[in-house]
């Protein structure tokens, strides 16, 4: 495996190299993106910074008037987070574990993969941390549940603790201030594993209802659409009946979701497909219509076909046009609102933890950023909140932005870094 990460790193330097020089001079980013001509590439782009985590006493870069410091660590790969009424707050540490690959290109992206410690042996669990003192600082850890399948997405309604696992929503009871679960739960929902295998959680306001988000197993609808059974959707699970089904689909990786407080809508951060350049498509930011359709895999930021997919014209015409790009393959993940008086200087809009690129020539995302809401909509450009994920020239990943929420003490944010294996804390400087 050492030798195909070399080889392949020398490869995709090369590859990524040749296509730098035509790499488009903007980001498609905002309510009206300019999305560059699709450019299909027979070879993928695969360009991954090495982990380096955090040394030396460098920290990420915040914005005026902010601080930044670390609430938890000593973590393996933290995802996803969790504020429980009390105070608490849970982690999902849990990685993708990868089935022995297939092809060439399975083999490559595997290795690409590994650089940044993105697959490998997952913890498969969740901890409590507890910040007692309110200092900012977690003082103690607990293992809240362990044994789990690639959890990932958390939600409490009442007594009762809902998981993300990748292959369904699992249900534990739950006593107040409790810092671990007990025994083996129930599973409601059934999801199919694999390909994009994170699962977030989301309950409804009135707490009836919890949505999914189920990623597909391939780029494109590789492996035919059957094996996309039930998949780049976002499910509902009414909690009183057990009853799912989706609510909307075409949705080719929705994780991050949060519930935008004056239209009470829905929201979602969306990975697009891969292979056709740097910025096309982007990633986005959308609303959620019941039973809308966003084009996966058909077509994409609206009726925009793309013709290496069998096609469907009846579902073209049904695609919804997102409402705001986000850059290509910038792996927008981490989804929260923040209300107006969190941090200074902010408003009221949505936080989104990107991720970071791995297969575009000039790399995007490696941020947490703020997009501003009016009127229940985006109404301007983006704002970094934290930045410095990322070495100049672009070979070393000190960190990767995920899950984002607002903290206990509800002025200031908690995020997950899954290369640092830190939970950031921002608050006012």
């Amino acid at each position: 495996m050492e030798l195909i990460a070399k080889a392949t790193a020398l490869v995709g330097g090369t590859v990524a190299m040749m296509r730098r020089m035509g790499s488009p001079g903007h980001q498609a980013f905002g309510k009206n993106p300019e999305i560059p001509e699709a450019k299909k590439q027979g070879i993928m782009t695969l360009k991954m910074p090495v982990a380096e985590g955090w040394k030396d006493g460098r920290l990420p870069i915040c914005a005026p008037g902010l601080a930044v410091n670390a609430f938890a660590s000593g973590l393996d790969h933290p995802r996803w987070i969790e504020v429980l009424p009390n105070g608490d707050v849970l982690v999902a540490e849990s990685k993708e574990q990868p089935g022995p690959p297939k092809t060439l290109m399975d083999h490559a992206t595997q290795a690409t993969m590994r650089r940044v410690k993105a697959i490998g042996k997952s913890a498969n669990r969740v901890t409590l941390w507890r910040d007692a003192d309110g200092d900012g600082a977690a003082e103690t850890r607990e293992v809240f549940v362990e044994n789990q399948n690639q959890p990932f997405g958390m939600a409490l309604i009442g007594d009762r603790f809902y998981l993300g696992n990748t292959d369904g929503i699992r249900v534990f009871e739950y006593r107040e201030g409790a810092t671990a679960l007990s025994g083996a739960g129930e599973m409601l929902v059934e999801f199919k594993p694999h390909g994009h295998w994170t699962r977030s959680l989301i309950v409804s306001p009135d707490g009836t209802k919890i949505y999914a988000g189920v990623g597909s197993l391939s780029n494109i609808g590789d492996q035919g659409m059957e094996a996309e059974e039930g998949r780049a959707a976002i499910w509902e699970l009414d909690v009183a009946t057990g009853e799912a089904r989706i609510f909307a689909s075409g949705l080719r990786n929705a994780v991050g979701m949060a519930w935008e407080p004056e239209t009470g809508k829905l929201w979602t951060a969306v990975n697009e497909r891969d292979g056709l350049g740097d910025e096309t498509p982007p990633d986005y930011l959308t609303s959620v219509e019941e039973d809308g359709f966003y084009g996966w895999p058909y077509c994409y930021w609206g009726q925009t076909v793309d013709d290496r997919v069998p096609q469907d014209p009846e579902m073209v015409a049904r695609a919804i046009t997102p409402d705001y790009a986000l850059g290509g393959h910038t792996a927008s993940l981490g989804l929260c609102w923040l209300p107006e008086g969190t941090l200074p200087g902010f408003g009221n809009g949505m936080v989104i933890g990107q991720h970071g690129s791995w297969n575009r020539s000039i790399l995007s995302g490696y941020k947490l950023i703020f997009v501003p809401f009016e009127n229940g909509k985006p109404s301007g450009p983006s704002r970094d909140i934290l930045s410095g994920f990322l070495s100049e020239d672009e070979k070393l990943a000190y960190g990767r932005p995920v899950g984002v929420t607002i903290g206990p003490d509800r002025k200031s944010l908690l995020m997950a870094d899954d290369v640092g294996d830190v939970i950031w804390r921002v608050s006012a400087a």
